[in-house]
């Protein structure tokens, strides 16, 4: 298993996990520096190495009239001034080849959405810009397909590659998380991440937005965790129900200290025995 190293914090191997959390889509400058903060204070308290995540960009939104975000160049100046105000590394997602470059100046990680993760010469791109590339697998696509995903990202001389899984398409408007995949994906030898979060998601399901259902994303988190996953992706907002974006599969601010706490100790006792 390789082991990626990010500032202070290693991620892989029988390292703690890694939390990766931040609202959706960045609604405001002031909004986005408040859950960042709160996010860091909580993962210091519980001694969890924390990434702050949210977009700039939503480019795949169900519908042509849904909240996006403030765009490529706000976006990076607000995500910079998390970055180095408060000193969190930070991670977002690029759609297109013309943000790569701005991008990569402002981001620790560099996030290939799901749809794009088979996209062969947007891959090489965010390989070569990007310190550390995380790769959502697409709900289309087997665990071990991801392996011809890692080959595309090393033939570009990058090997600091983080996989998420986000659930795999179940039907019409809904998605299976399948723990199975998990392990199969780690044995490829890079660092896998849980998203339970859009785990949880119904894509499309609202008609003009996705649906989800957030109470099960906490028993997804649990049952991930304990397959020895390395990080844990998770969307959450001071108030899902007015959220601009993927608002009915992401958790309360105010559930996570529980969640976290628990999360942790699980993380511990399977840790233990790869040890």
């Amino acid at each position: 298993m390789r082991q990626i190293v990010l500032r202070d914090m290693v991620i892989g191997g029988d390292a703690p996990f890694v939390l990766i959390a931040g609202p959706c889509v960045i609604e405001d400058g002031v909004k986005t520096e408040k859950i960042a903060r709160y996010l860091k204070g909580l993962a210091g308290e519980l001694d969890i190495p924390f990434i702050f995540k949210a977009s700039y960009d939503k480019a795949n939104r169900s519908s042509i009239s849904s909240f996006r975000g403030p765009g490529l160049k706000e976006g990076l100046d607000i995500l910079r001034g998390i970055r180095e105000g408060l000193g969190v590394p930070v991670l977002s997602d690029v759609h297109r080849f013309e943000e790569i470059e701005d991008a990569s100046k402002v981001l620790d990680i560099m996030q290939v959405p799901a749809f794009l993760c088979r996209q062969t010469d947007f891959l090489i791109a965010v390989a070569r810009a990007a310190g550390i590339v995380n790769v959502k697998k697409g709900q289309f696509l087997a665990p071990w397909d991801v392996s011809n995903i890692v080959d595309k990202i090393t033939s570009a001389g990058n090997n600091n590659i983080l996989i998420t899984e986000r659930g795999v398409s179940f039907g019409y408007n809904n998605l299976i998380a399948d723990m199975r995949s998990l392990p199969i994906v780690r044995k490829i030898g890079y660092p896998v991440i849980f998203d339970a979060t859009h785990s949880v998601q119904l894509p499309g399901d609202a008609g003009g937005s996705s649906g989800g259902d957030r109470e099960m994303a906490v028993y997804l988190a649990r049952a991930a965790v304990a397959t020895g996953i390395d990080g844990l992706f998770l969307e959450v907002h001071p108030d899902p129900e007015c959220a601009l974006c993927d608002g009915p599969n992401s958790l309360y601010l105010d559930s996570l200290p529980d969640l976290l706490g628990t999360l942790k100790k699980i993380d511990g006792i399977v840790k233990a025995g790869e040890r």
